[in-house]
């Protein structure tokens, strides 16, 4: 006896109906999370851009200029100066974390993936507190810190005889960035450390029992198993250390304030863009919504570009 449904196609034919019905409802699925996004990220991206384009009198924008802004920020004489030094800073900025805070991190979850190392739990405690404390009080405790006046850094080197290094490190252009740029790196550490160790928990113990069995060596361990696993990770710190860096601002505020004092040897573009999009001109006061717009959309581009190489680079070497 023959039923209908073992009939040639007739099969494809139901399984491409129920499809057809059902369909539409995928949409269903993804109209919040979509809603929220055009709300909350693609609508103020674009119109960030479109104000980019306008200038006015504060926060009202009637005048089409163009692409005027843009070339303010590129070879004007007066604002040119200050957005490249933001910019550069901004890189420097990122280059510490990436060279301190990652590096770290890497050595640190190396250390606690060790079964051997007694009073995990505490370490891993003490490495990640410090991501738990709120931005603009670390900055503000560390700038206590650093005070070349009554800080504890600097006594404590009188103390043990480095008195030529108990300097104004906040007081010096070639100091500031760097020393804020540590704090930071000292800040976030725990967030790598954490991912990696994270990926180094989930390599299966065949690995290393293999390993022990052929007479590897701790750092051939490491070299052969450990860090190819850890490429794809290195990836992921590697994006968000990028995405944080060039969106910060709270901690150079905190430290140096709003122009990255002194001589704006600290400004980065998230204190340039306060100064020029929201607070506004020094003595005037009056914010350029436009010249900000136009810093928020170079940072943006400038994101999207690293984050694009950074993930093709990390594909190439998996």
């Amino acid at each position: 006896m023959t039923h209908a449904s073992d009939k040639p196609g007739t099969a494809r034919r139901s399984y491409w109906g129920v499809g057809i019905y059902r369909r539409p409802s995928w949409f269903l699925y993804i109209l919040p999370a979509l809603a929220v996004y055009v709300a909350f990220m693609a609508f103020p991206l674009l119109a960030s851009l479109k104000l980019s384009f306008y200038t006015g009198n504060g926060f009202r924008l009637d005048t089409f200029v163009g692409f005027d802004n843009y070339k303010k920020l590129f070879s004007d004489v007066d604002i040119a100066p200050r957005f490249w030094g933001a910019f550069g800073n901004t890189w420097i900025f990122f280059a510490v974390h990436m060279l301190v805070q990652n590096s770290l991190g890497l050595m640190f979850a190396l250390m606690l993936s060790n079964k051997r190392l007694r009073g995990v739990g505490f370490f891993r405690t003490v490495i990640f507190i410090p991501a738990t404390l709120a931005i603009v009080v670390t900055g503000f405790l560390w700038k206590l810190m650093l005070d070349p006046n009554f800080g504890p850094v600097n006594l404590l080197l009188e103390r043990i005889g480095l008195r030529a290094l108990a300097l104004p490190w906040l007081g010096l252009e070639e100091t500031t960035l760097p020393i804020i740029s540590l704090v930071s790196s000292w800040q976030w550490v725990g967030i790598p450390t954490m991912i990696f160790t994270a990926a180094l928990q989930s390599i299966p113990e065949d690995y290393f029992e293999a390993a022990q069995i052929d007479g590897a060596s701790g750092w051939q361990v490491i070299k052969l198993i450990k860090l190819p696993i850890l490429v794809p990770m290195m990836g992921v710190v590697g994006i968000l250390t990028f995405t944080g860096n060039f969106n910060a601002f709270d901690v150079v505020y905190a430290m140096a304030g709003a122009n990255g004092a002194p001589n704006y040897s600290a400004d980065i573009l998230g204190t340039y863009f306060y100064r020029t999009g929201i607070a506004g001109k020094h003595p005037v006061g009056i914010p350029d919504m436009g010249l900000g717009a136009a810093i928020a959309t170079i940072t943006f581009v400038t994101l999207l570009a690293g984050v694009l190489a950074m993930r093709r680079l990390t594909a190439s070497r998996k």
